[in-house]
């Protein structure tokens, strides 16, 4: 596939707006509001992520998340779901959830004026499709929020797990299994002591992954290779090409204005101390 020069122009600024607004979104995954909000209604607090983030399902088993979230290793689904449902519904973990983020972005957001932004992150949206995306057809299927931090946090939602359902599909492409796809992405992004705490795999599954991307020529003495490098660069790059559809129905002008509004937001989220200090380097 040869991109345009209108493609490729859209495709930077795309990922730069992306980058933005996932600062806002990634919030509700480190504010203690959130998590406290679980723990409110009687969900673990290390496994109360695996049940927020399925809860659009419905009251699914481990074996959905498992498919789609990818990269965390099947016991912390396991142990998630299906016990969770016995404690909350996913109605009611999908209101914890909305009422705490509320809460968070009343604090960083404030009283700043959405409009424009609201109204072109959901033209964004509307340009999405939901064939083999299922986290973000999940996700699709619930109801708009009427409020308008809410309805940026929702449309962000949207746009990210589109584009995580198009991650996973470049990965499956690239022959990389979960621990190969963490590895890599660790080592890109210097995340990886976040990854190895949070993903659930052990010592002895991540040396294994290394091996595996040390005979492909990707990693090296604990690094990307040249080789390696150039390749998760690609990956990244296969990545931003399957997230252009909604972008591609906003346009270049629009998209760039997107980056233009959700620039100071996304500064503001990062200087809230919520989030940690690796995430200031994505997007």
């Amino acid at each position: 596939m040869t991109d345009t020069d209108d493609d490729l122009e859209l495709t930077k600024a795309s990922r730069k707006a992306w980058g933005a607004l996932e600062s806002v979104h990634v919030l509700g995954y480190f504010a203690d509001d959130v998590r406290d909000a679980y723990v409110a209604l009687g969900l673990r607090p290390r496994l109360s992520y695996f049940v927020a983030r399925s809860a659009a399902y419905g009251a699914v088993g481990p074996e959905v998340p498992i498919a789609t979230f990818y990269v965390f290793a099947p016991w912390l689904h396991r142990k998630a779901l299906p016990a969770a449902w016995e404690v909350a519904s996913p109605e009611q973990v999908q209101q914890a959830r909305r009422d705490a983020m509320s809460t968070v972005l009343q604090r960083v957001i404030g009283d700043t004026d959405l409009t424009e932004l609201l109204a072109l992150v959901r033209t964004v949206c509307g340009g999405l499709t939901s064939h083999g995306r299922p986290l973000y057809a999940a996700h699709a299927g619930l109801t708009w929020p009427g409020e308008p931090r809410l309805a940026l946090w929702h449309a962000t939602t949207l746009i990210r797990e589109h584009r995580g359902d198009g991650h996973v599909a470049v990965l499956l492409r690239a022959g990389l299994d979960p621990v190969e796809s963490l590895v890599l992405g660790g080592l890109f992004a210097g995340n990886t002591p976040f990854l190895r705490e949070t993903r659930g795999w052990t010592d002895e599954d991540w040396d294994a992954g290394t091996e595996r991307l040390n005979v492909r020529g990707l990693v090296a003495d604990g690094a990307l290779t040249e080789q390696g490098m150039t390749f998760r660069r690609d990956l990244e790059r296969q990545t931003d090409r399957l997230a252009l559809e909604g972008w591609r129905h906003l346009g270049l002008d629009g998209t760039r204005r997107v980056l233009e509004l959700a620039t100071p937001l996304r500064q503001t989220a990062l200087a809230s101390g919520i989030l940690p200090g690796w995430i200031s380097t994505r997007g």
